[in-house]
């Protein structure tokens, strides 16, 4: 039989070539991704600010702790920086004559936290209570393990706990986002359940409050979130209540 002409066997293993490339390719993402799944580095290492709306507001915090007291902080991301939106009403009414001070920055995971507790945000102050939510970005915008959300979530509260010993904390679960029986539901409950097994110091309160956010059928409730993750001023009421009793308690 004769051989294929050169010029055909120089296309077919030009092809064969770039299969072979592609597949390399894709086995080292595959492979990549598999090997920094169990990583927790991604989660617990500080990362600063790019300029733009969360370097200005990381330098706004830095100046509101130093002219404000701060007997109370709430610590994390959007659904904290909000209360300042459509939280307003309910903060001014539950904590506005108890100097209480925002430290939430929009689109945070816990890496920018964990870089800007050790750039000031807490530098100066000695509040009674830190209520910490964050890590929801860490799933839905970083795409994180459970694992990764969960020691991410533990460094940032031994960075509070470091920076503030006198200081107790009240850690609140992840809030719900998606829908019930959803991959990111998923992922919020396994995180919060690792989430809780790392607290073992007395000086820090595990509370998980989803349950006044969903239904009995583990939907989301009417007029809570406009968006199935940001509260509306009646999920800011919602939590509001729901962490009151142990705001009372802490701070005594």
């Amino acid at each position: 039989m004769n051989a294929p002409p050169l010029r055909h066997r120089l296309h077919t293993s030009t092809r064969v070539a770039m299969i072979a490339l592609a597949v390399c390719v894709m086995t080292t993402a595959v492979g990549f991704s598999a090997e920094t799944s169990t990583d927790e580095s991604v989660a617990t290492t500080p990362v600063g600010y790019k300029p733009g709306k969360g370097q200005s507001r990381f330098e706004l915090l830095n100046e509101r702790v130093k002219r404000d007291p701060a007997d109370l902080i709430f610590v994390g991301d959007s659904i904290t920086h909000y209360w300042e939106a459509r939280g307003r009403d309910v903060w001014k009414q539950r904590y506005g004559d108890r100097h209480a001070v925002n430290l939430g920055v929009e689109g945070d995971r816990t890496m920018q936290v964990l870089w800007r507790l050790e750039h000031g945000n807490v530098d100066g102050i000695t509040p009674k209570l830190a209520v910490v939510l964050i890590g929801t970005n860490n799933i839905g915008l970083s795409h994180q393990t459970p694992e990764q959300t969960a020691a991410g979530v533990a460094a940032v509260v031994d960075t509070l706990r470091r920076k503030l010993p006198d200081t107790r904390v009240l850690l609140l679960g992840i809030f719900p986002r998606g829908s019930a029986g959803s991959g990111a539901r998923k992922q919020v409950d396994r995180a919060n359940e690792l989430i809780a097994a790392r607290v073992k110091d007395d000086a820090v309160t595990f509370v998980n409050i989803n349950r006044v956010f969903l239904a009995a059928d583990g939907s989301l409730k009417e007029g809570v979130m406009h968006d199935g993750l940001h509260l509306t001023a009646e999920g800011y009421t919602a939590w509001a209540d729901a962490i009151e009793p142990y705001i009372q308690q802490l701070t005594k």
